[in-house]
């Protein structure tokens, strides 16, 4: 048998349990209402994600699902279990984790075994990753040197009569980030590696502000960060290229960041995300002057040194 070598690693990919038709309608209309104007009822499907897989040549993608209510996250963590113990080729999990609450957060890194990561939302039910009841979870993580990917709220409402997904999720990112920062989150845990959705999305933009004004006398800094310690901590984060990977975003990732710090992200499995724009956003990745094609090349598996364990499933399985 003559094999070709193993394909993408996706860090960004959603999935979600079965619904029934009245809970999808219920969504398309809740969704209308917040000016996300899909044209019907989204339903994930493991039987398309895997064709969306072929079709890319995307060996593995890394779910995560992050839903507002506690039990029905713990529900969705064992539904992707479940999916990875059916394909643990082609799948890895990053468990969500209900952040409003640190010791049920806690109590899930324990209950959910097998996990190749960790999936946060940056405002989950109404508290913030930057709040500092979440310490004893950061604790836990950075002494496990989990990965931890960090997704802006999806239920955020909608600003300038547009919908969450084409602009809110990009400012949510940036405040929160900019939050965890300031509260120390990223000096005091540094065996955590975040990875942030969507190339950083404003971080990358606001990094320049920050580095220029965010160590005056005038900003509230109650762990004195100087210049030096704010670009250092940014340079610290890894970041995903879904929805993200235009010239522009790539460019401002890569200086912020770094270009060995980014990721293969599709935002497949979600209603802002269809086979075509996802198909664009990888041509985009595939094209792009603003980094070297060597560095486009490495972006595509690079996720392999985040997650060893999925990765070497997704090699078993291709030199088998």
């Amino acid at each position: 048998m003559t094999h070709t070598a193993p394909g993408l690693i996706d860090v960004h990919a959603h999935f979600s349990p079965p619904t029934t038709p009245e809970s999808r309608q219920r969504i398309l209309e809740a969704s209308h209402a917040n000016n996300f104007l899909v044209p019907e009822p989204y339903e994930w499907s493991l039987d398309a994600t895997l064709d969306f897989m072929d079709e890319t040549g995307t060996a593995l993608q890394m779910l995560s699902n992050i839903p507002t209510g506690h039990q029905l996250l713990r529900t969705s963590n064992d539904y992707g279990l479940e999916i990875v113990a059916q394909h643990p080729s082609r799948f890895g999990l990053l468990a969500a984790l209900p952040t409003d609450d640190a010791p049920a957060a806690l109590e899930e890194t324990r209950r959910v075994n097998g996990a190749d990561g960790w999936a946060m939302t940056t405002v989950y039910n109404g508290r913030s990753l930057a709040e500092p009841h979440l310490d004893p979870l950061w604790e836990r993580l950075d002494s496990r040197h989990a990965v931890v990917f960090v997704h802006p709220n999806a239920y955020a409402p909608s600003t300038a009569g547009l919908p969450t997904p084409l602009i809110e999720v990009a400012f949510d990112t940036g405040r929160t980030i900019t939050g965890m920062l300031y509260a120390g989150v990223f000096h005091r845990y540094p065996n955590i590696t975040f990875v942030i959705a969507h190339a950083g999305a404003t971080v990358p933009l606001l990094a320049g502000r920050l580095s220029l004004l965010g160590a005056e006398a005038w900003v509230p800094n109650p762990r004195g960060l100087t210049t030096q310690d704010i670009q250092t901590a940014l340079s610290r984060l890894w970041v995903d290229t879904a929805a993200s990977a235009s010239d522009q975003q790539i460019a401002a990732a890569a200086t912020v960041f770094g270009d060995t710090h980014i990721v293969y992200g599709s935002d497949w499995g979600v209603a802002c995300t269809n086979t075509a724009s996802a198909k664009r956003n990888l041509h985009a990745l595939h094209t792009t002057l603003a980094i070297t094609p060597d560095t486009r090349a490495a972006i595509l598996t690079r996720a392999a040194k985040l997650f060893p364990e999925a990765a070497r499933r997704a090699q078993s399985a291709w030199m088998s």
